[in-house]
């Protein structure tokens, strides 16, 4: 953007700058740090100047909002238009007790809801299984059966609400059971919204649920795109989370890099099937995790588009501007949360939020302060919801598109973040052969995706106790305090509520259609058809998440039993 005599003046300046000016302050004062760094490690300058963006070609490279490469964002007006889906994560107890917080949340303006499981629905267990005992309801709702769906949505339109299951290996279940759901209620399927967690390629690297091997899980997971593809196309089948990648230690551009590696993986297996890449391309979402170091987040949304945008082109030979264009949710950075002086935590979500907005983000959920001693209360979730929307309303951060564009810093930093990501990307279709999806299945059996995670998070944690990485209240600024405040304690009698809902469900049904449908969906299984039909058949039967995920594992075997952790 700038021609060559331009820069050598600048540059010129520069130097003048730092003998005159600077390097006084420098000998007198010096600076706070030897180094400066984000919190993934990444330098940072003391100064950006269009010397630090002088290969940056306008229109190939930042161009305008709605228009490729989307760096600048996805859609032309951003937030003038509308503000992003203010899309608050909860779940716990009974299907009631959820309906009632979901309820509360629309009450106080959420615009989209986020659903929370527990662990034995994350991991296709009945809350009837001895392995669910105890942690029924603990982390999220418990769901069995369909008749949990229809409690969950008591009082809420399918076709005006949006919502999120962040949920993995049965996914496939809970999407059959809201599709089901809105049969039952005469809801067309195709004026359903929301968007499927279902990122399988995601556990095996970082968040390490599941329940079959790889290779299978992708293959249900196509199964879930291409059905969505013909029957629900509002939904969004896959959101491919480079949240829990972030969660799991990982830096910025290991998470942007080894998401969007998962995402031109369900691309690639998808058009392996004979699916036209413009057709389900619309329909993929991603998830992001949004930090500390405010430019470094920004610039890692706006490279995840841009690169986004060049790879589905140049390599998948995508046409539409749907299919290229990268929409993501965000949600403020669990793992950075304290449970020393959690108030601070009000601070950090404002500010991780603010970098999501500015990044441009569709949807965003801003953690509660109290989560890390517990699930959410109310009053926390207020104040999650309430500083969304002070930033929507009062901040003026809604009212720019993109608002950081054409910084020298935050320009530097997208290109940087954008070169290093790529370098991850090449490595990982190198790995394949040329096939991304085949370098991501390689990296998970060959535990290299593991191993790069591992040597961040212990590096970021050596330089936390070595006091290079200050967290406030934790190794700088810490004060005596009451360690046992109140927080939010799920009842002792939900597991018994649910179980004695399950037991009634099983009573009432027909067990000879049940019998029926998951024999349908074994047979659909042998016979390589997709199996999302036979799974809605099922649910409509009433049969029970864990009766579903047995048929799966009695076809292609329990995944920890294979590697030796069963």
């Amino acid at each position: 953007m700038y021609d060559d005599d331009d820069l050598a003046e600048i540059r010129e300046a520069r130097e003048d700058w730092e003998s005159e000016t600077l390097d006084p302050v420098l000998d007198r004062f010096g600076e706070r740090k030897d180094r400066f760094a984000t919190v993934s490690n990444m330098d940072v300058e003391r100064l950006y100047t269009p010397d630090d963006v002088a290969d940056l070609d306008y229109e190939d490279d930042l161009g305008f909002p709605g228009e490729e490469p989307y760096t600048r964002g996805p859609y032309p007006t951003m937030y003038r238009g509308r503000t992003w889906t203010m899309r608050q994560f909860a779940g716990f107890g009974t299907a009631e007790e959820t309906n009632e917080r979901f309820h509360y949340l629309i009450d106080e303006g959420q615009t989209g809801l986020s659903t929370a499981f527990d662990m034995p629905s994350l991991m296709g267990k009945d809350s009837d299984d001895p392995l669910s005992d105890g942690e029924v309801g603990r982390e999220g709702v418990a769901v069995d059966t369909l008749r949990d769906m229809e409690i969950l949505f008591d009082g809420i339109d399918l076709s005006e609400i949006s919502t999120s299951f962040t949920i993995n290996p049965s996914a496939p279940v809970i999407f059959a059971m809201y599709v089901a759901l809105a049969d039952q209620r005469g809801v067309p399927r195709d004026e359903i919204s929301g968007t499927m967690q279902n990122d399988m390629l995601k556990e095996f690297i970082a968040q390490k649920e599941w329940v079959i091997p790889p290779e299978p899980s992708l293959d249900v997971v196509t199964d879930t795109v291409e059905f969505a593809t013909e029957e629900t196309p509002r939904i969004h089948p896959i959101s491919v989370s480079g949240y829990h990648i972030r969660e799991a230690g990982s830096t910025a551009v290991q998470e942007l890099a080894f998401t969007l590696a998962d995402g031109f993986a369900y691309v690639e297996d998808a058009m392996d099937r004979g699916l036209d890449v413009d057709e389900f391309a619309p329909r993929l979402s991603f998830f992001f995790n949004s930090h500390n170091a405010i430019f470094e987040e920004v610039a890692k949304f706006r490279a995840a588009r841009r690169i986004y945008a060049r790879v589905m082109d140049e390599w998948y030979d995508a046409e539409k501007p749907e299919s290229k264009r990268l929409k993501f949710h965000t949600q403020t950075a669990g793992q950075s949360l304290t449970a020393q002086q959690p108030l601070n935590n009000v601070v950090r979500v404002t500010i991780q939020a603010l970098a999501g907005v500015m990044g441009g983000t569709q949807s965003l959920h801003t953690n509660s302060f109290d989560e890390a001693l517990a699930l959410p209360s109310e009053r926390a979730v207020r104040v999650a919801l309430r500083t969304q929307q002070i930033i929507a309303e009062e901040s003026g951060a809604a009212d720019i598109v993109d608002p950081m564009g054409g910084s020298y810093a935050i320009e530097a930093l997208t290109d940087q973040v954008e070169q290093q990501a790529m370098e991850y990307i090449d490595e990982i279709r190198e790995m394949g052969d040329g096939s991304v999806r085949d370098g991501v299945l390689e990296g998970i059996d060959q535990g290299f995706f593991l191993r790069e995670i591992q040597e961040a998070s212990y590096e970021y944690q050596e330089r936390v106790e070595a006091d290079e990485e200050i967290v406030v209240g934790v190794n700088k600024y810490t004060i005596e305090e009451d360690t046992e405040p109140e927080i939010l304690k799920v009842d002792e009698e939900t597991q018994q509520r649910q179980l004695d809902r399950l037991a009634q469900v099983k009573a009432e049904r027909d067990d000879e259609a049940v019998e029926d449908a998951l024999g349908d969906l074994e047979a659909a299984i042998q016979s390589d058809e997709n199996v999302m039909p036979y799974i809605v058949a099922a649910v409509k039967e009433y049969a029970t998440m864990g009766e579903i995920m047995k048929v799966f594992e009695a076809e292609y075997g329990a995944y920890s039993e294979q590697i030796g952790l069963a």
